[in-house]
């Protein structure tokens, strides 16, 4: 019994040390779910040579020795890094067939990528017989993810990687069976569809030319050329499933490390395709190999002949979760322009505490405001925070007793950072709204149409990649219209002190954000499809105010909106490199409840001129809009 939870001890320590720390950013997936070869095995076979209960990864041990019988386990592959990245459980991420975990009575995990699968034995894993071998010793075998009838979870992220143990186990030989190969990998997908999976994550095959195994050799230009077969077949088939499938160009995105190495943290004066760090069926790298006196691991790209480093992992890992995290941030793009509109709506509201003009008399306004936004606590969204400047100037013609009518014109210049590297999206709004007050007796009333164009002239996605950071830029346009109302009644006498009005409100607003395509044709590159928000709210209120001296008056109001249109937005994206492959996403979703606060404060300067200062908040749960406005107005 002690040695048994000694073991578990370990194999646990192992898979958390194993791990990249965790992001705060938001999930839409229930788990993660993993099929494929040693790319993505996260230790179905025991590690002999390393600490007690340990698993083998396909990379390098994690230092600083980096040698078998250090103590040291090995580095995680990049299905776990990216797991963690999206909080997944670490026990979810562990292997699905490992010896270790039933020798002790560890729940497997959902890996079920073994080292050494082609994939037939993949497509085997899921609909039949997961196996693990070594030198033809069975050491555990369980059915299959699907197997015994068994579903697919329908919120799970799937991820698969495969195709490589096809070409190195001799069974891709020809243009036919690179296509027989990719066709039994979009099977495995297909398979998974079928069953109710939704959002599937595929590897392309790296190019296994540019490997240490093949990189200068004879059979590097046949080989590269039918890796490229294989992925032209499974780009193809996987355009015809039915689901969300989010290729991995991780072809493209090693030609550009491999180009620019100095960017990703990698050694600029090495032969990174023909060396490896462990000297594994492949030249050692004489400067920063297992036994250069210099070891590092984190300056190569290859640990053998055939599998990355924990860095090349890593690149990996990045890359997908910039993916994955990217409708995160772009869907908050309406909401800042709808963020916008309510800026503009409560200077407007602002001035309408003004006394009114005489009857058929015009009074101007001229008003400046600035913003700061925090979205900390919010469905589906990435953490994002910026700030606003505005400037809104217009009139009112006071038509009658009863009536006021006026136009009002705004620019609005926004600038956010959202997301886990502080991407940075800009947004010129331009509004016109028309509107109408009417008051009779106790009862009051406004209404007001606004339009406006949108202009985000800086959209620069940045995320993590490696040791640094990458940047996506991109441009759009956009517009919005809106609608809102308020009814009234005065509780008090109109010429007392106090006034104070409980109120109903209900507004209507739809932005429309075009699509637009990022300006490189990098990996990382996307086409994001158009969007369209639309809210619909309806709130309850009070509006009160104090005549101070005969001169000023401090004002302010209370308000709690419903959000009757808060389903989650959904984001159509395709990689610039794989235009066919289109795939959607969740995104942001509208928060339920909101509420809203002001306090201002109106002065007389002179009769027919006034100054007016006032501070709006809104907020839902812990993300808020703050903002501050100063305006004259004058009768004329």
């Amino acid at each position: 019994m002690m040695k048994k939870t000694a073991l578990a001890t370990a194999v646990a320590l192992g898979l958390v040390l194993g791990a990249t720390p965790a992001s705060a950013n938001p999930s839409p997936y229930s788990t993660m779910i993993v099929f494929g070869d040693s790319l993505s095995d996260a230790g179905q076979f025991p590690d002999l040579t390393g600490p007690l209960g340990a698993s083998t990864r396909f990379t390098n041990r994690t230092g600083p020795s980096y040698k078998d019988g250090s103590g040291e386990i090995y580095g995680a592959v990049s299905s776990t890094q990216l797991g963690t990245r999206l909080g997944i459980d670490s026990l979810a991420l562990g292997a699905s067939t490992s010896a270790i975990n039933q020798a002790v009575g560890l729940p497997d995990g959902n890996n079920w990528a073994t080292g050494g699968y082609r994939t037939d034995q993949i497509y085997d894993s899921i609909t039949g017989e997961s196996r693990v071998e070594i030198a033809g010793l069975l050491l555990r075998s369980r059915p299959g993810y699907l197997a015994n009838g068994n579903r697919a979870d329908p919120n799970a992220l799937y991820y698969l990687s495969g195709g490589g143990n096809d070409f190195l186990q001799g069974q891709v030989t020809s243009v036919a069976t690179a296509s027989a190969a990719a066709g039994r990998l979009a099977s495995s997908v297909a398979a998974l569809q079928q069953a109710g999976a939704r959002y599937i994550m595929v590897w392309l095959l790296p190019d296994l030319g540019l490997t240490p195994y093949l990189y200068g050799t004879a059979n590097q230009a046949g080989t590269s050329a039918l890796s490229a077969v294989f992925n032209q077949t499974l780009v193809s088939q996987l355009a015809q499933i039915d689901a969300e499938i989010i290729p991995l160009n991780v072809p493209l995105l090693l030609s550009e490390v491999v180009a620019e190495p100095g960017r990703y943290g990698l050694a600029t004066d090495q032969n990174l395709l023909g060396t490896c760090f462990s000297g594994n069926g492949c030249t050692e790298n004489a400067a920063y190999g297992l036994n250069s006196g210099n070891a590092d691991p984190s300056k190569l790209l290859f640990n053998d002949s055939v599998h990355p480093t924990s860095a090349g992992q890593k690149l990996i890992a990045d890359y997908a979760y910039s993916l994955l995290s990217a409708p995160w941030e772009l869907t908050l793009l309406p909401e800042l322009a709808h963020g916008s509109l309510r800026s503009h709506q409560d200077s407007l509201r602002a001035q309408w505490n003004q006394p009114w003009q005489a009857v058929g008399q015009w009074q101007a306004m001229l008003d400046t405001a600035g913003q700061s936004l925090d979205m900390d606590d919010h469905r589906g969204g990435a953490k994002a925070n910026g700030h606003g400047l505005n400037l809104m100037v217009g009139g009112s013609y006071r038509l009658n007793t009863a009536w006021r009518l006026g136009l009002a014109g705004g620019y609005q210049r926004q600038r956010v950072e959202a997301g886990a590297a502080d991407s940075d999206y800009s947004l010129s709004s331009y509004l016109g709204t028309a509107f109408a007050q009417y008051r009779q007796g106790r009862f009051w009333a406004d209404l007001a149409a606004t339009a406006g164009k949108l202009d985000y002239d800086q959209l620069k996605r940045t995320f993590d990649l490696g040791v640094g950071e990458r940047s996506e830029k991109g441009d759009s346009q956009g517009a919005l219209w809106a609608l809102s109302g308020r009814l009234g009644y005065n509780l008090m006498a109109p010429a007392g002190p106090w006034q104070v009005s409980p109120f109903i409100s209900a507004d209507y607003a739809s932005v429309e954000v075009d699509g637009y395509s990022e300006k490189s044709t990098r990996a990382t590159a996307l086409t994001v499809g158009d969007q369209r928000q639309d809210s619909r709210r309806l709130g309850l209120g009070l509006h009160l105010s104090r005549q101070l001296t005969p001169a000023t008056v401090v004002f302010g109001e209370l308000a709690h909106e419903r959000e009757l249109n808060d389903d989650v937005q959904y984001l159509d994206l395709s990689l610039r490199s794989l235009p066919a492959n289109g795939f959607k996403l969740q995104g942001y979703s509208p928060a339920r409840n909101h509420d809203r606060a002001s306090l201002g404060l109106r002065h007389q300067l002179r009769p027919g001129l006034a100054l007016n200062a006032a501070y709006q908040w809104r907020g839902s749960g812990q993300s808020t809009q703050q903002g501050v406005n100063l305006a004259l107005s004058l009768d004329f």
